[in-house]
């Protein structure tokens, strides 16, 4: 029988309802600021232990030993762009927010992978050490030595990010950091700060880092799951380890190119802004550790929320680059530049502009680029960081080779910037609208069956 209280009754039930759906939406969006921030504070302390190398090395180092150092370090960008390619990215494509049994399974592949890369890395470094002579020599052989450590403490960093444990990460690079920082500050008591010793510290630090992960995650690596993670997974695996090594290449070609036609102050005063928007750059490769499993979990949980959340990301980052550049431009002349990088601010000054253009065009990307693997989508991809690569190089190159400035190479950067940018989004609603009929289709194929399932249930 129903009386006179039941409407009310159902309208508080209703207001319940309503009450903790907002506050699972609330708690979500905390959640999601929380992962972006232990990002950025992971990335910050990575990008530091870094800094602080380099500003010891160029410090007591000779030019050529220095010198010696950029070849190995350029080496290990080109592994650790490698070794994310075939197991991390596929990790946070497929496994972010897995449930935890699910996550350790793949894990286990997945850091035996980034080991097996670095043992083969280490390998071919030491090779090279052996043909090589002087501070080369030195500077690869320590490199090979320590290579499989430094590539499975990067995939212990993002296997957490994954699980959404971003915390995990930052603990990780801190205890790499901390471990590191002494051992450089002993070498330089004992007056042993040779290319060969620093390398060796930094990259033996991280193996200590490396040997945390497991007591964190729980799991160890496992190499015959790594061998089935790579045959698994090879769809996507070999063509993001290929972006990224395009990706990587563009970036040494137009260096090379800008110091063969315009000399090494261009690339002086280009490095020098460069430094300039590394609150920027931090910003962005935190993001690249924290978008994509975001974007996966937002694909898997409410798909057509995806294209909303890659805008939004996007608006959000152009906001922050938008506002960094007008601080450097107005700034940099009001004794900013003298504090920052000295007197160098003011040949580095007209780059600035160009600069942030370029800076502006990456922010947009972001959102789409995330979007792009998130769906998986790494031929669309792959092709992106082609046409994207080819651009850079050609514009940037052909600047400094038909203006002979740095201002013109930056500027072409920045077109380059856009291209990619407009080839980024239009790939990414491409690739939407191709997972949406994919999973309308499946839909399509599965609704019979279940009620003709039911059908002959009864």
């Amino acid at each position: 029988m129903k009386t006179a209280a039941d409407p009310e009754m159902a309208s508080i039930a209703v207001g319940r309802l309503s009450a903790v759906g907002s506050r699972a939406q609330w708690l979500q969006r905390v959640s999601v600021i929380g992962r972006l921030g232990w990002g950025v504070a992971d990335q910050a302390v990575s990008s530091l232990t870094n800094v602080a190398v380099s500003l010891l090395l160029v410090r007591v180092l000779a030019p050529a030993q220095f010198g010696a150092y950029g070849l190995a370090y350029i080496t290990y960008g080109f592994a650790l762009s490698a070794s994310r390619g075939i197991s991390t990215e596929p990790l946070m494509v497929r496994f972010s927010g897995a449930k935890l049994q699910v996550w350790r399974h793949a894990v286990a592949g997945c850091t035996a992978t980034a080991l097996m890369t670095g043992l083969i890395a280490g390998v071919l470094a030491l090779a090279a050490g052996a043909v090589l002579h002087g501070t080369p020599s030195a500077a690869f052989t320590a490199l090979g030595i320590t290579f499989p450590g430094l590539l499975l403490q990067d995939s212990w960093r993002y296997s957490f990010f994954a699980l959404g444990r971003g915390s995990q990460a930052f603990l990780n690079d801190l205890i790499w950091g901390l471990t590191m920082v002494p051992g450089l500050i002993f070498l330089r008591e004992i007056g042993q700060t040779s290319v060969f010793w620093v390398v060796f510290v930094w990259g033996a630090t991280a193996g200590i880092a490396a040997l945390i992960g497991p007591l964190q995650a729980k799991v160890l690596p496992n190499i015959a799951e790594g061998m089935r993670w790579i045959a698994r997974h090879r769809d996507i695996g070999f063509r993001f380890l290929a972006e990224g090594a395009v990706s990587n290449a563009g970036g040494q070609l137009r260096g090379y190119g800008v110091g063969l036609f315009l000399g090494l102050a261009a690339v002086g005063y280009i490095q020098a802004v460069g430094t300039l928007i590394g609150p920027m750059t931090i910003m962005f490769q935190a993001m690249s550790l924290v978008l994509i499993p975001e974007a996966a979990r937002v694909l898997s949980r409410a798909p057509a929320r995806l294209s909303l959340f890659c805008v939004v990301v996007s608006a959000a980052l152009a906001v922050v680059a938008v506002t960094w550049g007008a601080v450097l431009l107005i700034l940099l002349p009001h004794g900013l530049g003298q504090l920052a990088i000295g007197e160098i601010w003011k040949p580095a000054y007209p780059v600035v502009l160009p600069t942030m253009v370029g800076v502006l065009a990456a922010a947009v990307s972001t959102g789409g680029y995330a979007g792009l693997h998130a769906l998986g989508a790494a031929q669309r991809s792959l092709r992106v960081s082609i046409l994207g690569t080819v651009a850079f190089v050609g514009l940037s190159v052909g600047g400094a080779l038909i203006w002979h400035t740095d201002t013109a190479v930056i500027w072409g950067t920045a077109v380059a910037g856009w291209i990619s940018c407009v080839l980024t989004w239009q790939h990414f609603f491409k690739a939407r609208a191709e997972a949406s009929a994919a999973q309308a289709s499946l839909d399509a194929a599965i609704g019979p069956r279940r009620r003709g399932g039911r059908h002959r249930r009864r």
